[in-house]
């Protein structure tokens, strides 16, 4: 059975659930897991006066269930395990993820997966801004892993990326990609204005389109059917990612840039959209 955190707190005041991973509980005797502490803003409380406590890690396995809309750091550097939550989340969900499996039931706000190294992140609902991308004063984004947002999300998704996959099956906001080092972000739904701004390496595959014309800093490249767009259905087909491959090879059309930075990306478009 599962370790299954129930939240029972009523406050206005941020809780920053850092630490709570499901390596980390493993490893701690039940009657010692609601002795654990954590922050209701600036105060230390313990883990037993927000939640109720169930079931045990040594699987590592762990739930946790409730409005989580105010519950910040949730699975944050996380090594190994699975971890789910069951209902909305707050910010910097799987931040500097290391490792295992974090699925999420509802939407979560900012900085999810930012700076996550490994493992693989399931979001059902929506994501805030910044997903996968860097934290504030930071030069690197995500380094690795897989980031899945079923629903759409905020501006600056993958800022400052420098390796592994997100996949958006919704709507992209403003400034996709920007500063992107090297990586990939697949967006089903149409991307806001300025995508891939100041990007370097990297491809941004952006089946639904554009919003808006591209930055002056991309230039034509060409139309191609590219092998890279099967092996990538394939991929997502793999994490039972709701992408049509159809939407996938429709993506023909390659812009490079941004010539305003290194100049080495690239943004794909479907083969009848106007850049």
């Amino acid at each position: 059975m599962p370790l299954i955190l129930t939240y029972t707190a009523r406050t206005p005041i941020p809780i920053e659930l850092d630490g709570v991973t499901p390596d980390r509980l493993a490893a701690i005797a039940h009657s010692e897991i609601q002795k654990l502490t954590v922050f209701e803003g600036n105060r230390k409380v313990t883990l037993g006066e927000l939640f109720t406590i169930s079931g045990d890690a040594t699987d590592q396995q762990v739930i946790i269930q409730g409005d989580l809309s105010g519950v910040h750091w949730i699975g944050a550097g996380m090594r190994a395990g699975h971890l789910r939550v069951e209902g909305p989340a707050g910010r910097h969900l799987g931040s500097g993820l290391a490792g295992g499996v974090i699925e999420v039931s509802g939407s979560v706000q900012n900085w999810a997966g930012a700076e996550m190294r490994r493992g693989l992140i399931r979001i059902s609902g929506n994501a805030g801004n910044c997903a996968g991308g860097a934290l504030p004063g930071s030069i690197r984004g995500m380094t690795g892993g897989t980031l899945l947002i079923h629903g759409s999300c905020g501006d600056e998704a993958g800022l400052c990326m420098r390796r592994g996959l997100i996949a958006v099956a919704g709507s992209v906001g403003e400034c996709a990609g920007r500063n992107l080092i090297a990586g990939t972000l697949v967006a089903a739904g149409p991307c806001a204005r300025r995508a891939g701004a100041g990007m370097r390496r990297g491809t941004l595959v952006l089946a639904g389109g554009c919003t808006a014309e591209l930055l002056p800093g991309f230039t034509f490249s060409g139309q191609l059917q590219l092998t890279i767009m099967r092996l990538l259905e394939r991929r997502l087909q793999s994490l039972q990612f709701p992408l049509a491959g159809a939407a996938l090879n429709r993506c023909q059309t390659i812009w490079r840039g941004d010539l305003a930075s290194k100049g080495l990306g690239e943004i794909l478009l479907p083969g009848d959209s106007v850049a």
